[in-house]
């Protein structure tokens, strides 16, 4: 008798299937908000599959990363029912998800595979145990540079440089007039650009946003250090216009060749050793993030995940979406299609199991340890109770970030001196955490 059950229930799903197909007008849809990063563009150029699969039309919204966040910060925290699959990272799913404005996503199936996640990247998007958006990639940091260059110059990059040595090297290598610039690194304001990298900075020259107390420290003497040498730099050495100038705009510098080195997240990796996006994917090299007066201050580690808004009223829909494109099924098909190099890396441990992943990307095993070693709960010389080397995990942060990546773009554009910005960020950071204690 189950059996007999077992197939009509089968038929039914057929024939909801063939229903929902002839019947495009009654398609159920999806409504997915995106950032506009690569790895993101081809999922959409993929989803295809998803809806011949499953009969579910998908509408898109794809967006800058910092128009994205405003736009879902403010869509979420107001309850509204926009989207349905939204794209967060590790700073925003812990919070969103202790205040009950996603979904948890705990349920993909005993077939999804939630121990083949890495668990730094699993832990990054969870609160209390549960994760509440799954990893579409992983990330830490790497030096990227030019090996022809450096053969050239006589220079050798080290497995781990410090940042007086990257100084030494793009003095030796900045050649404007040939459009090669000594260094390239993030301008462009935002707490998810220009601060996502300083921020590492910063603490790999020993400092910290705020103490265990939440009392702000960006009026330190390792933020000063920190932002002087940041500014000196780029400035002197960094391509024109490098206020305008995030991780889209970096990568695609480095790969027309413009860059003799670029400090920045590891997923552009497999980007840049591809002939067919790459003018330099036969001369790029890779090496660790610098390192200053800390060694563990570049503990970069960010994951853009997939997550559903607690408000959405497709939720049971928006999870076969996101276990599609978050597989490690998904993982294979990209290899497989577009070529290994452009697979989203850093999320599950079976990537860096692939023979024919580990043969096209020389960086991987780089990568993995990164990712691995990274730890931010301790990226300072003194611990504080609460998540901060990238970022703070603290729902004010979002607001503090903004507003400091504003003051220090402005030093980098000669509109203000270092210290006129840290003290405006300091008094800036001061008002938001006002009457705020560590609970």
């Amino acid at each position: 008798m189950s059996r007999i059950w077992k197939a009509i229930g089968l038929l039914a799903g057929v024939v909801l299937l063939a229903w929902i197909l002839y019947h495009p007008g009654r398609r159920p849809e999806l409504t997915v908000a995106t950032v506009n990063n690569a790895d993101m563009i081809l999922m959409q150029q993929l989803s295809s599959e998803f809806e011949k699969q499953s009969g579910v039309k998908l509408n898109w919204v794809v967006l800058g990363e910092n128009i994205l966040r405003q736009r879902l910060t403010i869509d979420i925290s107001t309850g509204s029912n926009t989207f349905d699959v939204i794209t967060i990272g590790s700073y925003e799913a812990p919070l969103w998800g202790e205040r009950g404005w996603l979904v948890p996503l705990d349920d993909l199936g005993a077939d999804y595979g939630y121990d083949d996640i890495f668990d730094v990247v699993r832990q990054g998007l969870s609160y209390r145990g549960r994760m509440y958006a799954a990893p579409f990639y992983g990330e830490s940091a790497f030096t990227y540079y030019r090996k022809d260059l450096f053969r050239k110059a006589g220079l050798e990059m080290p497995v781990q440089p410090s940042y007086e040595q990257i100084r030494q090297f793009a003095q030796k290598l900045h050649d404007p007039e040939h459009n090669v610039y000594g260094i390239c690194l993030r301008g462009e304001p935002g707490w998810g650009q220009n601060i996502a990298y300083i921020s590492t900075l910063v603490h790999a020259f020993g400092g910290r946003w705020m103490d265990s107390d939440l009392k702000p420290q960006l009026n330190s003497r390792a933020w000063a250090e920190a932002v002087g040498f940041y500014v000196d730099l780029l400035s002197k050495y960094g391509p024109p216009g490098a206020i305008t100038d995030g991780y889209n705009e970096n990568r695609a510098l480095f790969a027309n060749g413009n860059c003799a080195m670029w400090v920045d997240a590891t997923s552009a990796a497999g980007y840049l050793l591809d002939p067919s996006q790459s003018r330099v994917a036969t001369t790029t090299d890779f090496a660790k993030a610098p390192i200053a007066n800390v060694s563990n201050g570049p503990g970069w580690v960010w994951s853009w995940g997939l997550a559903i808004p607690a408000s959405s009223k497709r939720a049971d829909i928006a999870k076969q979406f996101i276990k599609w494109a978050t597989s490690r099924q998904y993982i294979a098909t990209v290899g497989e299609r577009f070529g290994w190099l452009r697979i989203p890396p850093g999320s599950r441990k079976s990537t860096y199991e692939i023979p024919a992943y580990l043969q096209a990307a020389p960086f991987a095993p780089l990568v993995r340890e990164a990712i691995l070693s990274a730890d931010y709960t301790k990226g300072s010389r003194s611990l504080v109770p609460f998540v901060e080397v990238q970022y703070v995990g603290i729902p004010e942060f979002q607001a503090i970030g903004a507003e400091v990546g504003q003051e220090i773009s402005a030093a980098l554009a000669g509109r203000a001196t270092v210290q006129q910005a840290l003290a405006l960020s300091q008094a800036e950071a001061e008002r938001s955490l006002k009457g705020r204690s560590v609970q």
